[in-house]
Parts: structure tokens; sequence; C-alpha cells
């Protein structure tokens, strides 16, 4: 039998409330962007991103929106996105191409409030390397019953029915879609979850200073509000609902979680620190007045942590350290209101992290004042398969429930367990409790010696002295002596490193046990093989005595215990907002000044180059302006200054729906590049190059047998000042090239676009013949460009991706096999570097420049392979090696600038550049951290040696990732580039191999 109950009155007019959220952010207020739910909504709502400038409102008018793609804000300040309610404006991206909602990237000051996003295909709203960012009077929502897949969305007729006020009274505990649940509690009267749905509903990420309030989720199969890698983040007055984890909070250094409701989740909260070659590592999280009731969901994800999630789980905490637990309320959650566990837990191969960064174990948590009632009551069953896979997660319900059982068949703990009540098995003991322990804590390593970071320096610590990893440190130990004291016996630390602090402030419901430590896995395989007929080892044997769990809280009395509690931590405290100083806006006087001036015949016009001209022609970068394959213009001046610009193409290029690409590269009169490579610069630098410089790339589909290339955008990037602070940044965005009136014509289309296009080519490299089409080939506006380009590591704003010495090391020869201006070029048939450097374009040259006399390439510097082209890199054609090194190369121009330690994908933890190693962080045998259902189809690791079927990678290349959350690269492609794929699974399949000496990790898969 189910409890039912009714949200409480109390907080429906908490969120009902207008008052708490901020404004918009302090400063000039500037222009209001007003978007209506009419057919151009989608239009009107990009061009507004990409063209607000800070201080800007982008208000959505009351109604539903259809909206066909992200509404997406990057590299600026001050921005506000606001509804007229969050039950009267709704924007569904149901029918988006895009896999977020709201997508925010490297913003300061932000605010989105009074609205609801519904049905994106991945995360409803993403904040990314964000700073002061205000989510305020929020719902994200996924359809019942499967999201933007549902057979009744949400839409324009009912949006302002109620469908989106879903209460919490009975919620589903078996999944429908396993059979031996047939005919069980398999469905709920309230909302129907779905696997379909998106991932997470709002998702701040390697940001700080984050403040959530009056904000709900529902539906999501991941979490529904998710902070992680965070600093400074504050939610509060919030609600989840019927996600697989309500709260989740991941390596956030710097929390507060108050007057929040987690209600019919799979679990309630999760403070925890996520293994995998992360960015931070997290500390002090301060949880109170919350309340955490029926997360009794079954589990409907696949993939990621989450997946490991048991249903019932009112809060869980995992290898994080300091957490006050205050004035909470955790009631009627079915296998516990506290599960407190370590990565110890888990099995190796199995869930336990591999690499040794981590601490495994949280540690000081304080637990105070909080109300405990009906927890632990209804373990939730484990099917056959979680059994016949020997799921650790899946199974942890029912570990904990025979070892209370067998707790409570001991005299000693009959008074306390009958006291308990129940009936059926609960009577015997077999059920959870409110608290619960895994009672692993680490012993001392005193041969680990304290960490060091690759350059021989210490790794940072904290004022206790725990080290503060970062994935670029690779210990070979885990280091833990600050937890112990220095001389004598080497004890540990009390109360500070103990697990837990339980006062006797709590109340605990007598309906339930009140704390079990179940001593983790102890004893289990004993009592496995005795049950079995097998005998145990002596080993298991001594283990026996640690099968029954504790039900002993006099260890975490900690006055008692150790004469001290721990102490407090401070509030949270977001400091205020400043606004930076920038440069204002380009009138359009000076653009109309310094666009339409009087233009020199074969000089590129660089007095335009610090604003964004309507027209292409404008900038006078071609000898013909209606053809951006004709020979490039000069730079001005004498002698050198005055080369024209130079065409270039890369050894391996990001693939781009079959597009032929003319790259250009402009710089202006008397100035040089300057030389940097991997070696000296680190594995992502670029050359660097000068302030006005202009590199243009078109984006053209050849037929070559009708002789006719359809040139459909140039893209620039513009390397630009703000003279306010003397900063450099790149500008990014694309023209689009049409036909007016017979003269070709190129404007300038910051909101991108699409078009229908179609190819027929020998492809320059490998002469094979490619042909097919693309109904929508994707233009991207200006915001989606800096996705990719924006880097931490690098210049500000669209900086260059594939000007790199190793993918520049090449001679120079068009895609196309159509004879131009650019092929016909003085840089055709020369090394493109030596070309740089021997026309004095380049300072910092390496002296010594060794030719190689056939290739062309400069064999004492680094290169790159050409990925469709065996032998290219200096291997044996098709041997292992080349394979490897070509499918490498692949995956750097295609996915390394985002998959990075410093890129959009750095809280992925997978880092694909060609020099590094395949090991853990390049994926071998890598769990997800948050692709969701879609984004993993059901495979288990990012790179699985010898088998692609269970590789996620090939998976998210191939023709099988069909959506926009599951397709990788989420931009740039939307057919399949089928010899990029085929590579991948080659490599996948015939060369990588289980060799922790060749690819370390590559044993954990199993």
């Amino acid at each position: 039998m189910k409890i039912q109950a009714l949200v409480p009155i109390g907080f429906v007019l908490l969120l009902a409330a207008c008052s708490g959220g901020d404004d918009a952010p302090a400063g000039p207020t500037g222009k209001t962007w007003i978007i209506a739910p009419t057919a151009t909504a989608t239009e009107d709502m990009v061009e507004a991103a990409v063209n607000a400038a800070p201080g800007d409102t982008i208000e959505f008018e009351c109604g539903f929106f259809d909206l066909k793609g992200t509404l997406q804000l990057s590299n600026t300040e001050a921005i506000t996105i606001k509804g007229c309610g969050k039950d009267q404006t709704v924007l569904s991206f149901r029918q988006s191409v895009g896999q977020v909602g709201i997508l925010a990237v490297n913003v300061r000051g932000m605010v989105i409030r009074d609205l609801t996003v519904a049905d994106s295909d991945g995360n409803g709203i993403e904040l990314r390397a964000v700073d002061h960012g205000t989510i305020s009077h929020v719902r994200t929502f996924w359809s019942s019953g499967g999201g933007n897949q549902s057979t009744t969305p949400i839409n324009k007729d009912n949006f302002d029915k109620g469908v989106m006020n879903v209460a919490c009274t009975n919620p589903a505990t078996l999944n429908p879609a396993v059979p031996e649940n047939a005919g069980g509690d398999t469905s709920s009267p309230d909302y129907t979850v779905s696997d379909k749905a998106g991932r997470y509903g709002v998702y701040p990420v390697s940001s700080q200073n984050i403040l959530i309030e009056y904000t709900e989720s529902i539906g999501a199969s991941d979490a529904g509000i998710y902070v992680g890698q965070t600093n400074n983040t504050i939610i509060r007055n919030s609600r989840a609902a019927f996600n697989v984890f309500g709260f989740e909070i991941e390596n956030v250094n710097g929390g507060e979680y108050h007057d929040n409701i987690a209600e019919c989740n799979t679990g309630g909260f999760l403070v925890y620190d996520l293994d995998g070659n992360l960015r931070q590592y997290g500390d002090k999280t301060r949880m109170y007045r919350n309340v955490s009731r029926m997360n009794n969901t079954y589990n409907f994800t696949e993939g990621g942590f989450v997946a490991n999630v048991p249903p019932g789980s009112g809060m869980i905490t995992l290898s994080y350290d300091r957490i006050d637990i205050y004035d909470n309320e955790f009631r009627d959650n079915n296998t516990g209101g506290i599960i407190h566990a370590s990565y110890e837990l888990f099995p190796e191969g199995a869930g336990r992290p591999t690499e040794k960064r981590i601490d495994y174990y949280t540690e000081g948590v304080h637990i105070f004042r909080n109300k405990f009632s009906n927890n632990g009551n209804l373990l939730p069953r484990a099917t056959t398969a979680d059994m016949q896979n020997q799921d650790v997660a899946r199974l942890l319900p029912a570990v904990v429930g025979y070892k209370n059982q067998a707790a409570c068949s001991q005299p000693a703990n009959a008074a306390k367990c009958a006291a308990a009540g129940g009936s059926g098995q609960t009577a015997t003991g077999y059920r959870g409790a409110h608290i619960v322990w895994d009672g692993l804590l680490d012993e001392l390593d005193a041969e680990c010696a304290y960490p060091k970071r690759t350059d021989g320096t210490d790794v940072p610590m904290d004022e206790r002295g725990k080290p503060l990893h970062t994935n670029r440190d690779q210990p070979t130990c885990h280091y833990n002596a600050y937890k112990f004291k220095p001389d004598g016996d080497r004890a540990r630390i009390l109360p500070d490193w103990w697990a837990s602090c339980v006062d006797e402030d709590n109340e605990f419901s007598t309906d339930s046990l009140t704390f079990s430590d179940f001593h983790g896995l102890k004893g289990a395989n004993a009592a496995v093989a005795i049950s079995n007929g097998t005998p145990p080892t002596p080993e298991q044997v001594q283990e026996l005595e640690e099968f029954p769990s504790s039900f002993d809280l006099t260890p975490h009395r900690c006055v008692t215990a150790y004469g001290r509690n721990l102490d407090p931590l401070p509030p949270v405290v977001i400091p205020p907002f400043v606004r930076s100083a920038s440069d204002p806006a380009a009138s359009p006087e000076l653009i109309k000044q310094l666009c339409e001036k009087a233009l020199t015949p074969g000089q590129v016009n660089f007095d335009a180059a610090p604003v964004n001209c309507p027209l292409l022609s404008q900038y006078n970068l071609f000898s013909n302006p209606q053809d951006p394959t004709s020979a490039p213009n000069a730079s001005g001046g004498d002698g050198a200054a005055n080369i024209a610009g130079m065409p270039f193409v890369l050894n391996s290029k990001l693939f781009s729906d079959y597009s032929v690409k003319y790259r250009v590269l402009f710089m202006p009169r008397g100035t040089k590049a300057i030389y940097k490579d991997a070696s000296t610069n680190g594995k992502n630098a670029t050359i660097d190059f000068p302030t006005g410089t202009i590199i243009a790339k078109t984006f053209a589909f050849m037929n070559e047998t009708t002789g006719q290339e359809d040139i459909v955008e140039t893209r620039l990037l513009i390397k630009r000042i703000n003279t306010a602070t003397n900063d450099v940044r790149w500008d990014g965005f694309a023209y689009i090239w049409a036909d007016e009136g017979g003269t070709r014509v190129a404007r300038l289309a910051r909101a991108g676009g699409s078009k229908s296009v179609s190819w027929n080519y020998h492809d320059a490299d490998t002469n094979q013949v490619l042909t097919g089409s693309a109904p929508a080939y994707s233009i991207p506006n200006a915001n989606q460009c800096l996705s990719c380009h924006s880097r931490f590591d690098v210049e500000p704003g669209t900086a260059p991706i594939g000007m790199k010495v190793r993918n520049l090391n090449r001679p120079y020869a068009s895609e196309s096999s159509r004879a131009t201006g650019q092929s016909a070029h003085a840089i055709a048939g020369q090394n493109q570097i030596e070309y740089l450097c021997a026309n004095g374009l380049m300072m910092g040259c390496p002296a010594t420049r060794t030719m190689d006399a056939t290739s062309k390439v400069i064999t004492n510097l680094e290169r790159l392979p050409k990925y469709n082209v065996p032998g290219s890199g200096g291997q044996v054609a098709d041997s292992d090696a080349d394979i490897e090194q070509r499918a490498k190369a692949y995956l750097e121009v295609n996915c390394q600038h985002c998959h990075n330690d410093q890129g959009f994908a750095a809280s992925t933890g997978l880092y694909l550049a060609a020099a590094d190693k395949v090991d853990l962080a390049y994926g071998m045998c890598k769990h997800p951290t948050a692709t969701g259902a879609e984004g993993s189809n059901g495979r288990p690791v990012d790179i699985w040696p010898g088998d692609p079927t269970r590789s996620i990678l090939e998976f998210r290349v191939g023709p099988t990732a069909d959506t926009p959350a599951a397709r990788m690269p989420p931009l740039a492609r939307t057919v399949v580039h089928a010899e990029g794929h085929a590579l991948i699974r080659k490599w996948i399949q015939d060369v990588t191999v289980v060799d922790t000496t060749k690819y370390p990790n590559s044993d954990a898969c199993e």
C-alpha cells in the first residue's frame, strides 16, 4: 500500500510568489527585444540573441512558442531573458533541431525568469562558464509519457489548462518495460516518466555565483535541477518531481540548498563528487529546511552515474567532504532517508573509479535537527536482470535489506527491530532505515607521498592539507595522510575525517529503523557462496562477522564520542555583479563610414575590420567581389607587406556535410603572426595572429557532372580589440550568398540559416567520388560559432581552431578540382608553414626546418596525418599505428575543440587531442558523465576495446545517432560522415585491445 499525499499548499503558494528573483543585471538599461508567439518566433529569437548587447532584455510575450532552434547566448554579459510567467509563457522545443532549449556559454551577469522551457531534446536550460547567473520563477518540463516524443504533448491548446501543474501522490515504483513487473505498480496517476525525456532540467556547469530560486523541474531523465563543477551556488524555494534525481550537486565548492521540495523522483537530493578527469572536486555544502518525500519512482535512465541510483533514496552523499544537513524533513522514501555511501562500495570495473585523484569517501557530514518518518520500509525489489548482471547499485536495497534482516535476528537487536514494527518482510527486519551508511572508511597509506603535477610542483592543497586535484593531475596512489595525525599512532583525526556526526536533536519516527551501518559488501560473497552450496574461502568466512548490519549510533554522537562536534559551515554569499568595461556597440553611422568608404582596387579594406559590414564585398577581400574563390586581395603597403591574402588548407578538416572549403588568411600590412606549437605552448596552441587579422572560410558544394559549384556561405573570423580594456577578442559571423538581379551578393547573416544542398565530386586527397545531398545544410548563427571556437586557454571569442602548426604543415592544394584564382596563388605546391616563415609573415619560426622533397612536409615540426590517406602520417599504410594515428587526427579536428580540458565539453572528462594517450581521459572504458539514454544508446563506455557496438564514441558519429541529443558533433553536420565513421569503427574494432601498457584502463570495461 502506498501513502497518498498532496503537494503542500504552502509550497504551491511559495512557487507562486513574485518576490525573490533578481531583476536585470546592474548597469545601463539597454534595448528590449520583444518576441511574439508567431510563425517567425524562432527567427526573431535567434536574431535577438545574436544581436543583444550588454544591458538588453529578450522578452517573450504570453503564449505558447513552438521553437525550431536553441536560444543561445555566448560571450556577452548583463542579459535578461524573461516571459510573463511560467504558466503564461511556454517555450516548446519539441521540434527543435538543437539539443538544448536555452544555452548560455561564457556569459557574465544573466537572468532567466518567468517562463517554462518544455520538451527539449537534451537539457532544458544549460549554463556553461557563466558568472553570476540567476534562474528565477522558471519551469523545465517534459510532456508526460515521452517528452518530445509523447503522444499527448503540451501544446498551444492545452498549455494553460493546468497540465504542467503535476502533483505527487502515487509514483510508479516498477519499470513497465521489465516483463516480470507486469501487473505490478508500473503506473502513476500523476505523471508518466520516460527515458525519452531530456537529460537535465536546469544545468549550470563549470560556472560560479549561480542562484536558482522559485524554479521547478518535471520529468528529466537525469536530474531536474543540477549544479556541477561550480563555485558559490544557491538553490532555494524550488521543486523537483518525477526526475531520476531531483537535485544533483556535483563537484561544487560552496553550495547552499534550502527550502526546496524533492518528491516522486527516483532520488531526492544527491551531493557528491564525480570521478573521471573533471575540472575540480567539491567541498562545503549547507542543506537545510528542505523536504524530501516519496522519492520512489523507478529508475528510468540509461548511462551516467544516476543510472546507479536505487529508487526510494531521500538523499545520497558520495565522495564529498563537509555537508551540514539540518532542519530538513525526510519522509516516505522506500530505501532510506539519507544514504551515506562511498565509491569503495562498488566493485572494481563496476563503478569504482580507476583514477587516483578522487577520494572515495564522504567525510564530515553533520546531521542535526532533522525530522525522519517512514523511510526504508518498502525496499525496491531487484529484477532478474539486475541479479544476473550482479549490478551492485541496483542490488543495493536488497543488500541493505538482507544485512539488516541478519542484524535483527540477533538477540541484541530484537527490541530495536520490534519497535520499528512492520509486517511481511519488514517484520523480519528486511528493510532500510532513516539513515543508511555503508560503513566504509580508508586506512592510512603511509607509503603514498604528497602528489605532484607533471611539472614537478606540488598539487595545491586546501586549508586542511587535502590536495586540490584537477584533471591535469595524474597521481599514482590515493594520498590520504591529511586525515591522520602526523605523529604518534597516526590515528584518524576525529570528528573532522569521520563519516558523520548525527546529533541527538534529530527526530526519528519509530516506524522505521533509525540507523544502519551495513558494512558495504563485507560478508556478502560468503553468504552467496553458502546459499549456493559452495564452501566459502577463509577470507569470506572472516568477513561473515560483518554481514549483519550494525544499528549502533554511538560512534556518530560526536560530542560524546570525541569531545566536540564539527564546526558549522559559513553561509554562501554571492557577491554583487559588476559590469565590465567595454566599447559601445558600433553605431550605424560608424558602420556606414567604414564599410561604404571608397575601396582601393586590389587592397583589403582593413579599416572596416572593427565592425560587421552588411556586405562581404565591403571588406574587399577578393579580386572578384562576386566570387570568394577568386584571387585574394593584398593587405596594402609595399614589398612583403603587400603580399596577397594566403589561401590555406588543413591536413585533416572538420566535416561539414561534404562541403568543399576555401580558406584564406589576411593580415594587416606591416604585421606578422607569431609561431606557436604544442611542444612549447600546449596542445591547444594555435599560431598567434595580429589584431585586425581576417580569416575567411567559404563553403561550397561541387557537382562535377555539371561543372557547377554552389557557393553557400562565407564565414569570417576577425581579431579585434576592446579599446576600453585593451583586450583582444575574435568575432565570428557568416555571410550567405544569393543571386540578386544577376549579381552574386553575400549578406551578413548573424542569425544563420539553412539551405538544401547536393554534391558529386572527387575528393582531392583520395580521388573517391562523393555523392549525396542534405535537405537542410545548417549555417550557424554567431553565438553557435562560439560553442566550438571559445575556450578558456585561448584568446576570447571565436578563436581559430584549425590554425595549428601540425595541421598546416603540408603543401597547399585546393580542395576543389575547379581552377580558381586561389588554386593559382603563389603558395600552390609550397609548404604552408614555410611560406609564412620565408615570406616574413610569421616571426619566431624554428631556425631549422627540414623539408621532405617529395611530400613537402617539414619533418622536424609537428604534423597531423590526413585522416583519409593511409600512411600520410609517416606510419606504414593501414598498419595499426597508422589507423590509430589517423583516427586520432579525425577526432582532434572534429571533436577536440570542445573535448579538451579548457573547452565547451570540459565537464565530460573526455579529451581527444591527437597527442593524448588513449587512456581513461580519452574514453578507454570511461563511463559517460551525462549522456542520457539517447546519448549513450544503452552503451556503457566511450571506447570498449575491440567492440564498437558497445562504444558510445562509435554510436555518436554514426548513422543511428539520428536525434540532436545523440548526434556528434552537435553543429556543422546534418548527414553522417560515412568515411569518418568507418575509420573510427575500424580503429576500435581492429586496433584497440585490452592492454594496460598500450591503453591504460582498458581492463576496466568488464
